[in-house]
């Protein structure tokens, strides 16, 4: 699998006049908003869904600083939402890090998530284009749904796999499609180009959640920068779990676990037995099926050497461990 920061190469000028976008923004606020933004914006992230921006508009425009402010927005829009998800969930490690709600607490986690979303919406509207405005609208719509939606379906063991679908679509993948699709718009893309680059961010988007998902499950401390089980703490059903349930609709131990709202030792127990290799497969099945959409019209779009980062993104995304 290639690194990260290689795939990463086409667009490193455009990423750094990013950082500094977002640097302003902590260097334009009040010292004490400057403090918890530096835990916010520093806090690890891969910046996959601002690459994303800049490699969807690099088809069609040879000079990408236009597309500066709204990767930034792509950027605080994601930022905001897991400063709101850390402090739904009551989470005080993201990345290896205390989250802000950790810190500061719950309060002032609750306004620093707002006023990203505020800025980053101004940094959209700094576009200028109508379309790109609604469509950032209708994601931080979509976005909310998904997280109401996981909030009541909470140690629910009802929750089906259509239902789990559809809400990673909107928690995960509408940010994806909102990255690639702001892209292609900025950039003048032809619509049939434009559909196939928000095709790929869906579909993309789909194969990221449900890896991170299973990583939840597979991985190290070390590796998440959490503990291991996250979810399956909040009691948020996601597909290994389903996938269990498929195959054992009446396993007492997972029916045990959400029960008692999750007690550690039975916790370790559902851990290991969804740590199997039909439902790992299946799970990463699943996430290649949606690899594979992704990419299939890319070849339709003019060359570029987006195509090979693109391509490489979405192999990274279904074979990464953290």
């Amino acid at each position: 699998m290639e690194a990260l920061s290689t795939i990463l190469d086409p667009v490193r000028a455009e990423l750094d006049e990013m950082e500094v976008c977002i640097e302003l923004i902590r260097k334009d606020s009040s010292n004490n908003l400057s403090k918890i933004l530096d835990c916010s914006l520093q806090n690890g992230g891969k910046r996959i869904r601002p690459v994303l921006t800049f490699l969807s508009g690099k088809f069609y425009g040879k000079d990408l600083r236009h597309l500066i402010p709204m990767a930034a927005s792509v950027e605080l829009l994601h930022t905001a939402t897991l400063v709101h998800d850390d402090m739904i969930d009551k989470s005080a490690i993201r990345h290896g890090r205390p989250t802000v709600n950790e810190i500061w607490g719950e309060n002032k986690a609750l306004i620093l998530g707002d006023y990203l979303f505020a800025k980053s919406g101004e940094l959209c509207a700094s576009t200028s284009n109508v379309r790109v405005m609604q469509l950032f609208c209708q994601t931080l719509g979509l976005m909310s749904l998904g997280e109401m939606n996981q909030a009541f379906d909470a140690f629910s063991l009802k929750v089906t796999r259509e239902q789990y679908l559809d809400r990673i679509c909107k928690k995960t993948a509408s940010l994806f499609v909102l990255a690639t699709e702001s892209g292609a718009i900025l950039s003048q893309a032809p619509e049939e180009s434009t559909k196939i680059l928000r095709d790929y961010g869906y579909n993309l988007g789909m194969a990221f959640q449900i890896v991170d998902d299973l990583l939840d499950f597979l991985s190290t401390e070390d590796e998440l920068g959490k503990p291991v089980g996250s979810d399956l703490s909040q009691g948020t059903i996601t597909l290994p779990v389903i996938l269990l349930l498929e195959r054992h609709s009446e396993d007492r131990l997972v029916l045990q676990y959400f029960e008692n709202r999750g007690d550690f030792e039975t916790k370790e127990r559902v851990l290991e037995s969804i740590r199997i290799p039909p439902i790992i497969q299946e799970c990463y099945d699943i996430a290649m099926h949606y690899r594979i959409k992704a990419c299939r019209n890319l070849s339709l779009l003019p060359n570029s050497v987006s195509h090979q980062a693109l391509m490489d993104i979405a192999n990274y995304v279904v074979e990464r461990k953290k």
